[in-house]
């Protein structure tokens, strides 16, 4: 897993839902890492996209409001994020640090 960090690699991970990117980080330097690289199942890695597709779905985007259901949109995302992450404990097992992050959108 290449990253910015100094020696090129990480195992310090972070899994946090943004627009656009693939849902595992580097918690040291912030890097975006690609699924392709992290040593999980294909299942899981699957998961994970599918999972990531689903953020900031708690906001019109057109309008930068929140959605009618929002909070509670945001908060299964949370949720959904905490049993991926320790899915990915699971897999990756001890030479790993992963932790998760969750949205925080200002209520």
């Amino acid at each position: 897993m290449n990253c910015f960090c100094e020696g090129g690699e990480t195992n310090d991970l972070k899994i946090e839902g943004d627009i656009g990117a693939d849902p595992v980080w580097c918690n040291k330097c912030g890097c975006n890492l690609n699924i392709e690289d992290i040593p999980i199942s294909s299942e899981l890695a699957n998961e994970l996209l599918s999972w990531a597709m689903k953020y900031g779905e708690w906001i019109d985007w057109d309008i930068d409001k929140w959605v009618p259901n929002g909070i509670e949109l945001e908060n299964s995302f949370n949720q959904m994020g905490i049993i991926l992450c320790e899915k990915v404990r699971q897999e990756l097992g001890d030479k790993y640090k992963v932790i998760y992050l969750p949205s925080a959108s200002i209520h």
